[in-house]
């Protein structure tokens, strides 16, 4: 039940992350719209990308020949694989939205008549540590980058790395995903500073909170005289407390006076 739950869960969360289709700017969720702020191109790259895919093919169809005759099978096969890397490239969707980097491809098998291959992959922009672009000696021969996207301290498998190749623009696609990286970064940063601010806040309004219980009790530990009392339904302010703490003090001095004054009178008549 707990895999089920995982693979509904990924299920909600592409269809809110990928898009429908390539000419919008923005996709429909099931909650609302996300936007799309970057559409990567891969039509002005196809001739170059299919040749070079060719090339490679040939490459490896050549050594094989003396194994037992594969590699003029391999040779042979080229006017399908032409075709499948033309299908390929044209059905592939590049997009960055605010919450992810989502790639659509819809592909034929190697044998067409069978079918086609559908792959839809999103990597969440917190995960993303870099945007790699790696360009070969036979890559730059036809022009073509490889794109590989970092994670952020996660080991996964060669093959469940996010790579593509034949973007038109990678440096533009790149530029994309770490501008949105940044603003992000700076959203989490001023939204920690103001949560920051409103602890303060806090902190201060309890001290003043704390302070006024202490002068309350303060006032219940020292009652003052009946003629100088508040009533019970004004509550007295901290400059009025000091006033009568401070009289409470001169009364307390005179009578010690007084006191002193009495008994310096009765030892100067019993002297004489």
């Amino acid at each position: 039940m707990g895999s089920r739950d995982s693979v509904v869960e990924i299920d909600f969360l592409e269809r809110r992350l990928l898009p429908d289709s390539g000419s919008n700017d923005e996709t429909e969720s099931e909650h609302g719209v996300e936007t799309v702020l970057y559409s990567a191109s891969f039509q002005e790259l196809e001739d170059n990308y299919v040749k070079y895919q060719t090339a490679l093919w040939i490459l490896y169809s050549l050594p094989l020949i003396l194994a037992w005759g594969i590699g003029l099978f391999m040779l042979l096969y080229i006017p399908v694989r032409r075709y499948i890397l033309r299908k390929d490239i044209r059905s592939r969707r590049l997009y960055v939205t605010p919450n992810a980097i989502v790639y659509k491809v819809t592909k034929p098998v190697p044998f067409p008549c069978f079918g086609v291959l559908k792959k839809e992959k999103y990597v969440l922009l917190p995960s993303v540590a870099d945007v790699v672009i790696e360009q070969g000696y036979l890559q730059s021969f036809f022009g073509v980058y490889s794109t590989r996207i970092e994670n952020v301290g996660v080991r996964r498998p060669p093959s469940d790395d996010v790579q593509i190749q034949g973007i038109a623009d990678p440096r533009a696609f790149r530029k994309a995903v770490l501008s949105r990286l940044s603003n992000m970064m700076s959203e989490n940063f001023s939204r920690q500073v103001s949560m920051n601010e409103d602890f303060q806040n806090f902190g201060t309004g309890y001290s003043s909170a704390a302070w006024a219980r202490h002068n309350v009790g303060a006032c219940i530990a020292y009652p003052m005289s009946p003629s100088k009392s508040f009533r019970h339904d004004s509550f007295p302010s901290s400059g009025e407390l000091i006033l009568q703490k401070l009289e409470e003090v001169g009364s307390s001095v005179k009578r010690v006076q007084s006191l002193i004054q009495e008994q310096h009178c009765q030892k100067s008549g019993t002297i004489e």
